[in-house]
């Protein structure tokens, strides 16, 4: 398997609010939780014209868009403390996704704050759980209809 350094930079990261409707608003998004944390994911349709205007091929990249509601923390630096934490443990294991176009999306859902441990827990369980999704809908490059046509 190809070795992922654990970055994350801005092409890994949704910011568009386009991106960030076509993940909630156009149906063809799936989720889980795993408490503290819910996960909204989607494949992203890839284009030929896409790849014709790059000179070299790109592996797939997962992008990420973390939500943290002020409705649980009223002070943004409880907000940017578990963003942070979330970050960081994705970072770490976004090697289980990578291999797939996706769009994800961590929603915090608890009113408590959180341990390194607990998020880091939460989300490795949420990107393996994606992980066998995908691996099980198509061993290849997986499709948006033949995701849908499992669930």
């Amino acid at each position: 398997m190809t070795q992922f350094r654990p970055t994350l930079g801005k092409s890994e990261r949704i910011y568009h609010r386009k991106d960030i409707d076509a993940l909630f608003k156009e149906g063809n998004s799936h989720s889980m939780s795993a408490f503290p944390i819910r996960v909204v994911y989607m494949l992203i349709p890839t284009t030929d014209n896409d790849e014709q205007q790059d000179e070299r091929p790109q592996r797939p990249q997962a992008k990420l868009l973390i939500s943290v509601p002020k409705h649980c923390f009223r002070r943004a630096v409880k907000r940017n403390r578990i963003k942070r934490l979330v970050r960081e443990a994705y970072r770490h294991n976004k090697s289980l996704v990578a291999q797939w176009p996706l769009a994800i999306a961590f929603i915090w859902m608890d009113r408590r704050m959180p341990d390194a441990a607990t998020v880091n827990k939460s989300v490795v369980n949420l990107l393996a759980r994606i992980h066998e999704k995908m691996a099980g809908t198509n061993k290849e490059q997986p499709t948006p209809n033949s995701l849908s046509s499992n669930e």
